[in-house]
């Protein structure tokens, strides 16, 4: 069927805040727990025992997030006190729950010595930061190439042109230079502004909608600096830190984990790969990506049906199967609903799961108008559309 229409079986629950360690999220396989790694980085001691509780605690599957974290699904509430418990020993959650849900952070895998620093310095600093939206978020962007334009965060740490710190708000094209010495201060204070100056609602708010509005901080945290131009997006391959992998549909088995423990120290990054510290090759293992031209590197879909409770379908294996017909440089989007959780952004082609079967949508997001309703998973092919 074809016509440009709304979903009209779209609803969907905005839950407007990310799960953590201290407060997992209800999914259709069990509890969804978010792990932040401190700095995004992961020793292969803590890389092993997250493999490990990911089996004995829950279903054995492990997500990365578009944010830089780890997830682990399927985890039973009886069991959670206790996985509470191991992942505190590991070092890898805060030990209050205000602390934990404030460390919404995303650091550039490709981080110097420096960029470290600041790092941990803004990590313990979020421990005073007030009570934030559930979605809000910091991002540490500070190595030697800018590679987060992108990344969703709501206070950016950044290079400006000639190496310098900035700080700024999303949404706003300019950063305040800052001392790295005191750029996490700044960063707090920046937060606390952004509370003060009505940036939160009923719980909820982002920094780009208040700066839309037409709000800007105060001297000496207004942005007077363009950051850097960005940097070409990584691709799987050796880079100076290691070597880069991607995980087919950002979703991995806790044997392959386990298996890259033991290669190297990880990095946890925003583009649903890892980042393996000092490692020159590493074994092919199941869902691994290790060439840039990979298919599977040119979609994204969700956890679908059944694993996720809204997700109307499954839609991995349908994501799996038009991978190759989708052309060098184009993304498709598989949702399993209309709330587009795995890329929230427009994609070259959206198909979105609907009780009677999948919308297409052209250069949209899983929320706009469709070009072509009720197909079923026969009928997609998806080549004309590009």
């Amino acid at each position: 069927m074809t016509g440009a229409q709304p979903h009209d079986d779209a609803a969907f629950t905005v839950m407007g805040w990310c799960p953590n360690a201290l407060r997992p999220m209800m999914s259709g396989d069990g509890l969804v727990l978010r792990v932040q790694p401190p700095g995004g980085r992961l020793t292969r001691a803590q890389a092993k025992a997250l493999a490990g509780l990911a089996l004995r605690h829950g279903n054995g599957l492990i997500d990365l997030s578009s944010r830089g974290n780890i997830q682990l699904r399927g985890i039973d509430g009886a069991d959670h006190p206790a996985l509470l418990d191991h992942l505190r020993a590991q070092d890898l959650i805060a030990a209050a729950d205000r602390a934990e849900a404030a460390r919404i952070m995303t650091v550039t895998p490709f981080a110097d010595s420096a960029t470290d620093r600041l790092a941990a310095s803004l990590w313990s600093a979020l421990r005073r930061a007030p009570q934030l939206p559930g979605k809000f978020g910091f991002v540490v962007d500070t190595g030697m190439a800018p590679v987060m334009q992108h990344v969703p965060g709501d206070i950016r740490l950044e290079r400006d042109a000639a190496g310098g710190i900035i700080l700024r708000c999303d949404g706003a094209a300019l950063g305040a230079p800052v001392d790295p010495n005191n750029a996490a201060e700044a960063a707090l204070a920046l937060a606390r502004w952004f509370c003060a100056a009505g940036g939160v609602t009923e719980g909820r708010g982002r920094m780009a909608a208040l700066i839309a509005r037409g709000i800007h901080p105060d001297d000496g945290l207004r942005g007077t600096v363009a950051p850097a131009p960005a940097a070409t997006p990584p691709e799987p391959g050796p880079v100076a830190q290691g070597l880069l992998v991607g995980i087919a549909l950002g979703q991995m088995q806790a044997a392959t984990l386990a298996a890259l423990a033991q290669v190297g120290a990880l990095r946890v990054t925003p583009w649903r790969m890892l980042l393996i510290e000092g490692a020159q090759r590493c074994p092919d293992l199941p869902g691994l990506i290790l060439h840039k031209d990979d298919p599977l590197r040119r979609v994204v879909a969700c956890t679908g049906a059944p694993g996720c409770h809204q997700a109307l379908r499954p839609v991995r294996d349908l994501a799996r199967r038009l991978a190759p017909q989708v052309p060098q440089g184009r993304l498709l989007h598989v949702s399993g609903c209309a709330k587009g959780c795995a890329h929230p952004g427009a994609a070259d082609v959206t198909l979105v799961a609907t009780a009677r079967g999948f919308d297409l949508i052209r250069g949209g997001t899983a929320q706009d108008p469709v070009a072509r309703c009720d197909l079923t998973t026969d009928e997609i092919e998806i080549g004309s559309h590009f």
